[in-house]
């Protein structure tokens, strides 16, 4: 649950734009991550589901499975998912003639997710402390993440924690 709790903080905040982050198998990373709003992260396995998920999608986290089938010739699925995934703007439909409707998908899911989801700032100061200090106490975070965060609500609730 924590790396849900730090890429909703990052992706929230503006202190980041995209989160990459993973488990074992992936699934509980990309789970964690989707309880939190504003953050929309797809599971990725292949070179071709980083691309669906970019052009489909158009999310702003992928979880990893790191243990998953990470054996001989792992290191080239991984650059080759980096290659997909970013080769493009995201949103811009697969196949291409596809783009309208599922742009208008995504939005649609952006709106139920503002209404199913509160404010961050509520949920930092709901979860348990512990938990969520826990995920914001890497050894470089709070020197990165407050001299890119532009939200000060966020910022604020994020200093509360660490205090």
């Amino acid at each position: 649950m924590q790396n849900g709790i730090l890429a909703a903080v990052l992706l929230n905040s503006k202190a980041a734009d995209f989160v990459i982050t993973g488990c074992g198998t992936g699934e509980g990373a990309m789970l964690a991550c989707n309880a939190f709003p504003q953050v929309l992260c797809g599971h990725v396995q292949t070179p071709l589901d980083a691309y669906l998920f970019s052009q489909v999608n158009d999310g702003n986290c992928i979880a990893l499975p790191f243990a998953e089938n990470f054996g001989w010739g792992a290191e080239l699925n991984l650059t080759y998912i980096f290659e997909k995934l970013f080769s493009t703007p995201g949103g811009g439909g697969y196949p291409k003639e596809r783009v309208e409707p599922e742009q208008r998908n995504k939005r649609i899911l952006d709106e139920v997710k503002k209404v199913t989801h509160k404010d961050l700032v509520s949920i930092l100061s709901e979860l348990d402390r512990d938990l969520v200090k826990g995920a914001l106490s890497g050894e470089h975070f709070a020197e990165l993440f407050f001299a890119n965060c532009k939200d000060e609500a966020i910022a604020a609730a994020v200093r509360n924690v660490l205090s």
